[in-house]
């Protein structure tokens, strides 16, 4: 697995109008093809009624598995530009249908093309996008005194508190990025004397908005 990547954590939808089309893009998370095959033909079901229901999507975390379908729109003018928005901004798992309402005026197929890929980007922008990073837990047991300066050090390297529990001593877990890990437990190391037990727990995938840490499978 990378180290980090681009993924929807919420799905969302965003519309854009083109010579009176109506260019409806909805965006999901998917962890398969096959999970993607089947959310695609529910939205065409929803969308029963549409001129188009075009779609692309990207599953592994290297892209592994890229598909894309122009649904009867001239070859090359919907499926693959957006794919290409998926791919350009480095998104992985997720599958996204743009549903065509057609308004009477052929676009030709640069619009096509623009319209398509614009769609996407709205579909996105309205999605809630995180990156998934690799990380390590780690457990610290420390005495009271020693707390503070962990506290100080994890808040210098903006490394984020899982837990803390509170009894004779102090056990905290702590979330670093796999960069942060040796760096943090050689600072907490030195800075307690090696008066404290640092370990690793194991790692886990995750990402960081402004307010929250997001554990991820």
């Amino acid at each position: 697995m990378e180290n980090e990547f681009k993924i929807v954590y919420e799905g969302g939808s965003g519309e854009i109008i083109e010579k009176k089309s109506r260019f409806i893009a909805t965006v999901q998370p998917v962890g398969s093809e096959s999970e993607a095959i089947a959310w695609i033909e529910g939205l065409k079901k929803k969308y029963w009624d549409a001129s188009h229901n075009c779609y692309a999507f990207v599953v592994g975390d290297r892209n592994e598995t890229a598909r894309c379908s122009d649904d009867g729109e001239p070859a090359q003018t919907a499926g693959r530009p957006m794919l290409d928005v998926l791919l350009g901004e480095g998104i992985h798992n997720a599958a996204v249908v743009v549903t065509r309402y057609f308004g009477g005026t052929l676009l030709g197929t640069g619009g096509l093309v623009r319209a398509y890929s614009k769609a996407v980007q709205e579909g996105l922008a309205n999605c809630t996008v995180v990156t998934k990073e690799m990380c390590d837990k780690i457990r610290i047991v420390s005495d009271y005194n020693a707390l503070g300066k962990i506290q100080y050090i994890a808040g210098t390297m903006d490394i984020k508190n899982l837990d803390a529990q509170y009894t004779d001593s102090v056990t905290t877990v702590w979330l670093t990025k796999l960069a942060q890990t040796d760096g943090f437990i050689k600072k907490v190391t030195e800075a307690t004397s090696g008066q404290c037990a640092v370990e690793k727990l194991g790692s886990c995938a995750a990402a960081f908005t402004d307010r929250d840490v997001l554990l991820l499978d």
